[in-house]
């Protein structure tokens, strides 16, 4: 991998908001496109123009809110599709074809259709917008031997992208980079982009063993947001290039934690604490070994710092599982002086509230804590 080979499309606004239950106003478009171009997210899928007037006066906002150069619009493959994007100021567009057997029988669509309209509607498509991008639906269930014919057709026309969809969340990263490098083979000059699912988990995976089998390109949304278990994550994906592969791929990591923060109020999807990255449980420590050695060096149990992804560092959690150093940082944090002799006595005081009430203690209750057991012990 290079970091000049890798392009992110962030699909927050169409395939982020067709989580069941989300719907995102204008206001919330204009507002999410903006953070992620400041975040430097180089291009926006932006919005499905076949929804009718509304679906295409808000990807018209958004363009006029960020530019043409940066937002896709997602078609189905129809003329009137193309039409609809046409009408709503597009000049990028996105056509979707579906290409397994599965998807084919339950559209009532064939391979020959599939081959046919791919010509047409990309010469179609070339004539009416600057950048044309077509997509493989379901393509890690479609059979291997159509997906390489589909993938060499599409060298043979006007698009410049190729989008391989795992629609269902279902490839295998090994599998997944064995196939991509070998439709690479078919079509060296159409980059491939991945376009991950994470219904079993391996969104993220699957979207880092793509690049490192040759793709170019990827799909993510912003906390993961999409259908069913969502989609690959943006933050996910750019601090495991950052962290894992020494990648920095123009992403502003510091406006990561702002970027979660608006798709969650917008979408009213909370992000849940254990979350990579993002969650509030991301940074947050409790056991006493880790706190004590978080307490010589952050990176001891810790990838990157908070402040990376633009989080501040929280106090320690305070606890069953403290430990001495954790509870005298504790209480230093919350403005209480006290020696190590004081701090030894307190432990197992603390662990027991604890313990009682199943859960860690607020600063409020460790200073209560604290003061009562030395009133009672008169000092």
């Amino acid at each position: 991998m290079d970091a000049r080979t890798i392009h992110l499309i962030d699909t927050t606004l169409r395939d982020g908001e067709q989580a069941a239950g989300v719907v995102f106003t204008r206001a919330d478009k204009i507002a999410i496109a903006h953070e992620l171009v400041a975040a430097g997210v180089p291009e926006l899928e932006a919005g499905i123009p076949a929804m009718g007037a509304e679906a295409c006066d808000d990807l018209r906002a958004v363009i006029e809110a960020v530019g043409s150069e940066r937002v896709l619009a997602w078609c189905r493959a129809d003329s009137a599709d193309l039409a609809a994007a046409q009408l709503s100021g597009a000049t990028r567009v996105h056509i979707s074809f579906p290409v397994s057997d599965l998807h084919l029988q339950t559209w009532g669509k064939d391979r020959f259709w599939v081959l046919r309209e791919l010509r047409r509607l990309t010469v179609e498509a070339a004539a009416r917008f600057h950048f044309v991008s077509i997509g493989a639906q379901d393509a890690t269930r479609a059979d291997f031997g159509f997906l390489k014919d589909f993938v060499a057709a599409v060298a043979r026309t006007p698009a410049r992208r190729l989008r391989l969809a795992d629609t269902v969340g279902v490839a295998h990263p090994s599998r997944l980079a064995r196939e991509i490098a070998e439709l690479r083979e078919r079509a060296p000059g159409v980059a491939l982009e991945i376009h991950a699912h994470d219904d079993l988990g391996l969104a993220t995976a699957n979207t880092l063993a793509a690049f490192e089998a040759g793709a170019a390109a990827a799909s993510v949304t912003v906390n993961g947001l999409g259908e069913r278990a969502g989609n690959a994550s943006l933050e996910q994906v750019v601090m495991a290039l950052r962290v894992a592969h020494g990648i920095d791929c123009g992403v502003r990591t510091e406006k990561l934690a702002l970027l979660s923060s608006l798709v969650a109020r917008a979408s009213g999807r909370a992000v849940a604490p254990e979350r990579p990255v993002v969650g509030a449980a991301a940074f947050r420590h409790e056991s006493g070994l880790h706190c004590a050695g978080l307490l010589k060096d952050p990176r001891t149990y810790e990838p990157f710092a908070p402040e990376t992804v633009g989080r501040r560092r929280e106090p320690f959690a305070v606890g069953w599982k403290s430990g001495a150093a954790a509870l005298g940082a504790a209480l230093r944090a919350a403005g209480a002086a006290a020696d190590e002799a004081a701090v030894r006595r307190l432990l197992p005081v603390v662990r027991r509230r604890a313990r009682e009430l199943r859960r860690t203690l607020t600063a409020a209750e460790l200073i209560d804590l604290h003061l009562t057991t030395f009133n009672l012990e008169g000092l």
